[in-house]
This record gives structure tokens, C-alpha cells and sequence, in this order.
């Protein structure tokens, strides 16, 4: 069975299937790639424990800034945020985003908890 929460005609912001939890791309607010980043990522978090997940059960990460330059800046916070021994296999790049402020984007995939 598929489970699509937060559903409009484009996307879901979770859809969950077999076990495992999708989030929709993440972005937050801020002015600086730091605070975008803290943001995002604690919106993936409220959206985790929607689904019955959380940051230590992510399997997979995408991540897309905006400038790579960012790169060190974005890694700073997330090595901070991942817990220790639960580091997802992980892709970054950079690429254009939906609005010129945004600085970060960030996709995952995690297990259901239970």
C-alpha cells in the first residue's frame, strides 16, 4: 500500500511504501547557507517523525546547493545534525533552484521506525 501525506496535484511532502519513508525536496529560510541548512533540516526532521521515522533512519540523501562554494559552510551543519554511526550514503551537487534565495535543497529517503 502507498501512503501519500500532505498530497496536492503535483507532489506529496511524504509518501510511504514497503517500509520506507520519501520526503519531497526541503529548503529553509535565512539569509546564509547556515541558516538555510539548519532550517531544512529541521523541517525534514518534523516531516520524519510525521512518517514514524527520524534522522537516524535515513538510508539515502541528495543534496543541492545552489553554489558550491557553500559546500564547507552546508557540511559544518549536517556533520553536526547526522548522528554519529548513522550516516546515510549521500550525493551533492550543484545545481539551479526553484528561487534565486535559496541556497540549499535537500531530499531523503528513510526506513520507517517501526
Amino acid at each position: 500500500m502507498i501512503e501519500r501525506i500532505h498530497s496536492k496535484q503535483r507532489m506529496s511532502k511524504i509518501v510511504k511504501h514497503g517500509g520506507v519513508v520519501y520526503l519531497c525536496g526541503q529548503v529553509g529560510d535565512g539569509a546564509t547557507v547556515t541558516e538555510q541548512t539548519e532550517d531544512c533540516l529541521g523541517r525534514v526532521d518534523h516531516l520524519l517523525r510525521e512518517a514514524g521515522s527520524s534522522r537516524a533512519h535515513i538510508l539515502q540523501a541528495t543534496i543541492w546547493l545552489a553554489d558550491t562554494a557553500d559546500f564547507d559552510a552546508m557540511n559544518a551543519v549536517w556533520d553536526a545534525w547526522v548522528p554519529e554511526g548513522a550516516a546515510p550514503a549521500r550525493a551533492c551537487g550543484e545545481a539551479k533552484l526553484a528561487d534565486a534565495e535559496l541556497r540549499v535543497e535537500v531530499i531523503v529517503t528513510a526506513a520507517l521506525t517501526a
